[in-house]
């Protein structure tokens, strides 16, 4: 298993990578996944919306952008872009601590890379569901 958290172009430092690698791989695990690979990737509100632009064709401001690089079914390798920018916007919009809306986003990301998806309502409640089920392992890890 194999977790990465890198900055690109912004001077940004995650705290408690310990305890996040381990709270991300319990949630792959509960679901029978296994993180082969998984690099996490902070950077800048232009950052991102540039790789939206070029990779997705998207005309729009996002805070994450998850590629799934993986090659067999319960594998997780992919790289997840984070908008740092972006999460503490919407911490302040939603009244939210700054660690807890990154929490929701690293996860975000990871179910994401599970198979979870958020283009229906229906699809969407799943995964805030399955989001807040995690945040809530989080302080116990």
């Amino acid at each position: 298993m194999a977790i990465y958290f890198f900055s690109e172009g912004i001077n940004f430092e995650l705290q408690e990578k310990l305890k996040r690698k381990r709270w991300l791989k319990t949630i792959a695990t509960k679901d029978g996944f296994i993180i082969k690979e998984l690099n996490y990737v902070f950077c800048s509100d232009e950052y991102l919306y540039q790789m939206n632009l070029e990779y997705l064709n998207h005309d729009t401001y996002t805070d994450i952008i998850t590629f799934d690089n993986s090659e067999k079914e319960l594998d997780i390798t992919g790289d997840v872009f984070i908008s740092i920018d972006r999460i503490r916007e919407n911490a302040k919009t939603h009244n939210q601590k700054v660690e807890d809306e990154l929490n929701r986003v690293l996860v975000h990301g990871l179910l994401h890379l599970m198979g979870y998806k958020d283009k229906t309502k229906e699809e969407s409640a799943l995964m805030r569901q399955k989001e807040e089920e995690s945040i809530n392992l989080y302080l116990l890890h």
